[in-house]
């Protein structure tokens, strides 16, 4: 059922969402190159994919989790991307074809070994990553492992559609905050 909902919602976000697309597709290329920033990441039952969102930082930036980064370089546009979180529209074409779920475990990158082992421990690859879910709402991210993959299981463990609804609703509830 809950893979009804993501195909259905990501279709529909991506064509009601197209001209703000095509707009900053456009926009960014015109700003510094490429507009994408696709980076291979851990999906379900531990096989990769390819994550993509609107490049928010400089071409040439080493592929590494922001929270290991002592100098993060946003571009200016980049900026009001991430706090606007736009640049993680793109995501839903990665929804639409089934490697993520609207609602699940934020994907994490494979050299980020602790909390990939954290996660192994707790079955959290056994679902679909999210775009959203309890650790986004919460604002647990990948800083502290240990905290994020025991917040994933929580939410694995009392998914339910009304969660479901929950927490997409409690994110836009956040982004307009």
């Amino acid at each position: 059922m809950i893979r009804f909902f993501d195909f259905f919602f990501s279709l529909l976000g991506l064509i009601f969402l197209s001209p703000v697309i095509i707009f900053f597709f456009f926009l960014l290329i015109f700003n510094g190159g490429s507009p994408l920033f696709i980076q291979k990441r851990v999906g379900h039952k531990l096989k990769y994919f390819f994550l993509i969102k609107f490049r928010t930082m400089p071409l040439g930036v080493r592929s590494a989790g922001t929270h290991l980064m002592k100098d993060i370089k946003l571009t200016s546009l980049g900026y009001f991307l991430r706090r606007s979180k736009i640049d993680e529209i793109p995501q839903l074409l990665n929804v639409l074809i089934g490697e993520m779920s609207l609602v699940g475990p934020r994907p994490c990158l494979f050299n980020q070994r602790k909390l990939i082992s954290e996660r192994k421990k707790r079955k959290v690859f056994k679902v679909r990553p999210g775009v959203t879910g309890l650790a986004q709402i919460n604002c647990i991210d990948m800083k502290n492992p240990t905290l994020l993959a025991k917040t994933d299981q929580k939410m694995i463990k009392s998914m339910s559609l009304y969660n479901y609804f929950y927490y997409i609703l409690k994110t836009i509830l956040l982004i307009f905050k």
